[in-house]
């Protein structure tokens, strides 16, 4: 097996709370706790997990767009933390970020060329070449350049803006793409358009991908292998075809089983989960997912769950199934 293009290990971040005349810091909201995954050269990693379980948190991090707290990143071979100004710029140009909001991640005073263009002008490309290279990506991405090149953002359509961020993030040719819910904000023909797309540009030019989605339908379209967050942390990994035809956690379960479906011999009764996702500012000792639990034991409460392997693609952060395989590597 090759070397894994990115690897994670151990990451946290948590977020200090101020409040008073000093701005004392009182309590800590923990976005990510403890999270670790590889990702393989062109594979496409999906994350899901439901809103403020760190999704968001865990790509800029990724990216060293914020600094973490505890825990590395490495990224082909090398330690971000422990790379330099010049350094990090320079492998900021084989990782990028396309942003969830389309509107706010683009400069409403810049024109589309020259958004897309901006990455190259940065990295010293000449601006002639630079605006060569913007045209010919948004071509590439669905956007005649003489119609849309002089246009502000404001005067393009959701769906149209993310296909200016998808030019943006590729036109320095990255390895890597994090992909932070792309598509949450667009219509279902749109999202579909720009699915397709991603997946044609990822087959081009040999991308490896991290995708996050609330969506389980999209990201069982777009990834190969799927990792579950629940309130900073794994509770699931696995292919998405394991996931998919046997789900082991009940945080993956209720999922799935909330997932829409046109199948009406699949229509639920009840809710497949009750009650409100705990407080990330002081969330339960364990398994932060056992307030919710229909199968919670007293064990859980002690310490939080190790990741069990129950096959080669498949491991689950759960007592449930303490004892039935070994603890997966970290």
């Amino acid at each position: 097996m090759s070397a894994p293009l990115l690897s994670v290990r151990g990451l946290r971040k948590h977020f200090p709370i101020r409040s008073g005349l000093l701005l004392r810091t009182h309590a800590w909201v923990r976005a990510v706790d403890d999270v670790s995954f590889s990702v393989a050269p062109e594979e496409t990693l999906g994350v899901v997990g439901e809103s403020g379980c760190g999704k968001s948190t865990l790509a800029r991090l990724i990216l060293r767009l914020l600094e973490p707290d505890a825990g590395a990143v490495t990224f082909l071979g090398e330690d971000l933390r422990s790379a330099g100004r010049a350094r990090l710029k320079r492998l900021r140009r084989d990782m990028q970020l396309v942003f969830q909001d389309p509107h706010a991640s683009l400069n409403p005073r810049m024109t589309i060329e020259d958004a897309v263009a901006f990455g190259l002008t940065v990295h010293g490309t000449a601006r002639r070449e630079a605006r060569a290279r913007a045209w010919r990506l948004l071509e590439r991405v669905g956007l005649d350049p003489r119609l849309y090149g002089r246009r502000y953002p404001h005067e393009l359509s959701g769906g149209q803006r993310q296909r200016v961020n998808i030019a943006r993030a590729l036109v320095l040719d990255p390895k890597l793409l994090v992909l932070d819910e792309p598509v949450s904000g667009l219509d279902k023909s749109v999202q579909a358009q720009v699915l397709n797309l991603l997946q044609e540009l990822k087959a081009e030019r040999a991308l490896t991908c991290v995708f996050i989605s609330h969506d389980l339908n999209v990201i069982e379209y777009v990834s190969g292998r799927v990792l579950v967050m629940y309130l900073g942390q794994v509770v699931e990994t696995g292919s998405v075809d394991a996931l998919a035809e046997s789900p082991k956690h009940p945080y993956t379960q209720a999922l799935f089983a909330s997932a829409p479906t046109m199948d009406p011999s699949r229509r639920l009764e009840r809710p497949p989960i009750t009650g409100d996702p705990p407080n990330p500012v002081n969330p339960p000792s364990g398994c932060r997912f056992r307030t919710r639990c229909a199968y919670a034991m007293p064990r859980c409460a002690e310490a939080v769950p190790p990741p069990i392997l129950l096959a080669s693609d498949h491991a689950v952060a759960c007592y449930l199934y303490d004892g039935e395989a070994a603890l997966a590597p970290v």
